[in-house]
């Protein structure tokens, strides 16, 4: 096949990278590859600890995604047994441990996931349990005895951990190394992960230095951060917006991110064009533009990235006429309800508009809960049941009663 010139290759791989370690390595190895007619292996590693994907991984899943369109051989590996063991990157204390069947089904709904960025027809994916369960005991002391635990504690995780003598169990040590074993395994040429996962990566270069192999080269991406715009984008944290999330989640949660938060979210998480992210940010930089129209069009170009054009369109409209026109969508939830009145506390309970009596009660409270329109802020309100009523919580749940 035909590849970019090695400039043309260097400026998109370096679009959007915080670091590219050693630069000038990959530079020649893209010569090889161009002079040998042979693509780069690029890996990048995910370990299912959840089955849901969200943006925050899309950094890296797009600059694989880049690779690829660079003619390269995409790897994603899913880590059904590191994933037992549990990433300690960013984690202050010992992750609990997933079986091995949970990991397999997780990596199952990463494989589908993951096919809304790469073209999964041009992308290897594996398991490295189809490595790692092959290695005995005597094989892991050869591996192990690679690396001395002052390597192994040299990340800022640990270190951070001994220093509040918060424990730090023996198998969590063996993360990394296992992880830099994925990279002798495949022959992997370069190595993608999130800032978060500079460490682990550089052990995969030691690692194949160490058995004789060609060292890849480590390119860590900005991590996004989720819409508390404090942590790191988490399912856990509960602050992030999930590919497989339904559009007007999407875009909602879009809208609640905060303002400062915009460009980058649009720089890493989309995939408009130059020309049109520099006019973003001269625009939000100037205090030209409107940040809630600016976030109205990330939530846009987000939707039509996950589903389609048309969806994304579809989606403003109902968004606009919930919370600019203050109209009802036309698309509610109904229930059917048999009894002449109820508690108020006790029907949003029992219809899923609150999580327990007391969330509802602190809903109602806080004037968060309507009925066509109307603020109700007692909490011990019996409410008479009549056809067609609808009721809001929130900016939005929405739920229409059927009597």
């Amino acid at each position: 096949m035909s590849f970019a010139p090695v400039k043309e290759q260097m400026d998109i791989i370096r679009e959007g990278t915080v670091e590219i370690i050693p630069e000038d390595e990959l530079v020649r190895k893209i010569e090889k590859s161009i002079k040998e007619n042979k693509p780069l292996n690029i890996k990048l590693g995910c370990d299912p600890s959840r089955p849901d994907l969200h943006i925050g991984h899309s950094v890296v899943l797009n600059k694989l995604r880049q690779f690829q369109g660079l003619g390269h051989n995409a790897i994603l590996i899913v880590g059904d047994y590191t994933g037992m063991i549990g990433d300690p990157s960013g984690k202050k204390k010992t992750r609990p441990q997933l079986t091995f069947e949970e990991t397999r089904i997780n990596g199952e709904t990463y494989f589908k996931q993951a096919g809304k960025i790469l073209d999964l027809e041009k992308t290897r994916i594996v398991y490295n349990s189809e490595w790692l369960e092959k290695i005995d005991l005597k094989e892991l002391i050869n591996i192990i005895s690679k690396f001395t635990v002052q390597r192994i504690l040299e990340r800022d995780d640990f270190t951070n951990r001994l220093k509040d003598q918060t424990e730090i169990s023996f198998h969590e040590m063996l993360y990394p190394i296992m992880q830099g074993y994925d990279s002798y395994a495949i022959d992997s040429d370069v190595e993608l992960g999130g800032t978060d996962q500079k460490f682990n990566n550089l052990v995969g270069r030691d690692m194949q230095r160490r058995f004789g192999k060609e060292p890849q080269v480590v390119i860590t991406m900005p991590l996004l951060e989720g819409t508390d715009g404090s942590e790191k984008m988490s399912k856990s944290l509960d602050n992030a917006i999930g590919i497989t999330d339904e559009p007007k989640n999407i875009f909602g949660k879009t809208m609640s991110i905060p303002d400062v938060l915009i460009y980058k979210y649009f720089q890493l998480a989309t995939k408009i064009n130059k020309e049109e992210l520099a006019k973003i940010k001269r625009d939000l930089e100037s205090g030209e533009a409107n940040p809630r129209d600016v976030k109205r069009k990330l939530g846009f170009e987000l939707v039509k990235l996950y589903y389609d054009e048309d969806t994304a369109n579809k989606t403003i409209e109902e968004f606009d006429k919930i919370f600019i026109k203050k109209e009802i969508p036309d698309d509610i939830p109904e229930v059917t309800l048999k009894e002449d009145s109820m508690k108020l506390v006790d029907l949003l309970t029992s219809n899923n508009l609150s999580e327990s009596k007391t969330a509802a009660r602190k809903l109602i409270e806080q004037g968060a809960v309507s009925i066509n329109g109307q603020k109700i802020t007692d909490v011990n309100s019996e409410i008479e049941i009549i056809n067609g009523m609808v009721f809001k919580v929130g900016k939005r749940k929405f739920l229409k009663i059927v009597h």
